[in-house]
């Protein structure tokens, strides 16, 4: 023991270790764009949006809150190429700055809800008993009701508004989450790797964030392009029910909510917003079953 203790242990941060991992991400990374084209173009779609909506100010034709009362409804033309709104506002320049609404509250309540949720997965399933029953109960709770339903509850209570999102998107997601990571650390702790560290001396919460948890990141890195189209939509939802972005803030599911009535006389009014919903989930959506087949060791045993 004591000479296990004195030597150096090889850690999977050294030198070696990296290349080789980066050599791997790199050989998934070509399998992914060689075995799933759909893939692949719905990776490049995302990332295509993405810079649109990063250089919106650049690439609007028009401001998003910059009336024009005298073309007001006006049919897709080379002038406005989507058309105008009921207050004459150019709809192609707001679905630019909608799409920086979308993609953030897409990303940043996944974020903060994953990482609580993995924390509080790999407690529960490391530690067991107790601790576990309690997380775990909870976490049933919150997947006892429907998502946008809870979510629509702390909208009402928290009042409209993008930060009331973020709170109300990040306080119903993290339970599934804990769900995944809780299984992986349960099946993950029982292994020779772990119990060689444990005999050693290795402290848990080392044991779980440097031996446990980089082995959940594959199955992470899934969740996480697959609950982005799902944090869009209740986005969508919420602002086209009222509870969500407020105006003048340009947002995709406000301007379907505020088209739906022109959708007979002027179509592209809410036809154009919902479109790019759809382009994003589905995007998003395609590019997490690429991932899965690729990076998902459970799947590719089957």
């Amino acid at each position: 023991m004591a000479e296990l203790e004195g030597k150096k242990i090889q850690k999977p941060s050294d030198t070696a270790a990296q290349i080789g991992e980066a050599d791997t991400w790199l050989d998934k990374l070509k399998t992914l764009v060689r075995q799933n084209k759909l893939a692949a173009f719905s990776a490049v779609v995302i990332i295509v949006i993405a810079l649109m909506a990063v250089f919106a100010p650049h690439i609007a034709p028009y401001g998003y809150l910059e009336q024009d009362l005298v073309n007001r409804l006006q049919a897709p033309s080379a002038a406005h190429i989507m058309g105008t709104d009921e207050l004459g506002r150019d709809v192609f320049s707001r679905l630019l700055y909608g799409a920086r609404i979308s993609l953030v509250v897409g990303i940043v309540p996944t974020v903060v809800a994953m990482t609580a949720g993995t924390v509080l997965g790999l407690v529960a399933g490391f530690y067991g008993g107790k601790t576990d029953y309690i997380i775990m109960r909870l976490g049933d709770i919150m997947l006892a009701f429907p998502a946008l339903l809870l979510a629509m509850v702390f909208m009402y209570t928290l009042g409209g508004g993008l930060m009331n999102i973020f709170i109300a998107l990040s306080v119903t997601e993290w339970a599934s989450t804990a769900r995944v990571v809780r299984a992986q650390t349960m099946s993950l702790k029982e292994t020779e790797y772990v119990e060689a560290a444990r005999s050693i001396g290795v402290k848990k919460p080392k044991i779980m964030f440097r031996h446990i948890l980089p082995n959940c990141i594959p199955s992470l890195i899934v969740l996480f392009t697959l609950n982005i189209p799902s944090a869009i939509l209740s986005e969508s939802s919420l602002s086209f029910l009222g509870v969500g972005v407020q105006l003048p803030d340009a947002s995709w599911g406000l301007m379907a909510s505020w088209g739906k009535k022109y959708l007979f006389s002027e179509p592209w009014l809410p036809i154009a917003p919902c479109i790019a919903i759809m382009v994003v989930v589905l995007a998003f959506n395609f590019l997490g079953d690429g991932l899965r087949d690729v990076l998902d060791p459970y799947l590719k045993e089957q």
